[in-house]
């Protein structure tokens, strides 16, 4: 668990303009204003993030590796509310407590910026106002598409998840995801084998190729398309 007496240490000993230890990727070096203003933390993968119910006092950016938020549900299922993928910022809450527990995927870098600071600098300066528009804006745009999930079929689901990952990580017609085929599947309100199952019909269809579990190559983008529309 991510305390907060963790992050102020990290904060006090790590300025935000220091240099990182090894490579970093170009976009992580492109940052406004906002990032100056935290501190870089590395996570395991698996590390808890932040928890569901503590306070929501930091804003993250993923510099590298992948994140996901969820919430487990009274029953014991998991539904991930997202993936956090480089260049992301999450943590954004309407209150003062975490409605989604965050766990890192994958080892990651993340920039921890204290949420007060940012508000306090939006509040006088329009630039970091307009860019707490634009990242909230955003955020809200992708929630609602999300919700449009639920009335799909695990067709549609699956094939809509693909577009997104390769819109959202363009390499070419490959995907390569960080993520489980569990994990896709508490995103997608799927079963594991019905997500399976699905990857194996879109791959007899000749829509996708999936010569690794994670490394799925987009055959037809049209048909892909016409399933998500």
């Amino acid at each position: 668990m991510l305390t907060q007496t963790a992050i102020r240490n990290v904060s006090q000993r790590q300025p935000a303009t220091q240099p990182h230890h090894g490579p970093v990727p170009i976009a992580a070096t492109q940052t406004g204003t906002i990032e100056l203003m935290g501190a870089c933390m590395s996570f395991a993968a698996n590390a808890e993030i932040y928890g569901e119910n503590e306070p929501a006092g930091y804003l993250y950016k993923v510099v590298s590796g992948t994140v996901r938020t969820y919430k487990v549900l009274v029953d014991g299922r998991r539904q991930i509310g997202a993936f956090h993928l480089p260049g992301d910022i999450f943590g954004f809450e309407s209150g003062e407590a975490h409605t989604f527990s965050a766990e890192a995927i994958t080892d990651c870098k993340i920039i921890v910026i204290k949420r007060s600071a940012v508000m306090a600098l939006a509040a006088r300066d329009t630039d970091v106002a307009r860019q707490m528009w634009e990242l909230t804006a955003r955020e809200l745009q992708r929630v609602q598409e999300h919700s449009l999930v639920l009335i799909k079929s695990a067709e549609e689901r699956v094939a809509g998840f693909l577009l997104e990952m390769a819109d959202r990580v363009p390499s070419g017609g490959a995907v390569e995801l960080p993520m489980s085929r569990q994990d896709i599947a508490d995103y997608l309100g799927l079963t594991i084998e019905t997500v399976s199952r699905t990857l194996k019909h879109l791959e007899d269809a000749a829509a996708i190729e999936v010569p690794k579990r994670r490394r799925i190559l987009l055959r037809n983008r049209s048909a892909l398309h016409r399933l998500n529309a």
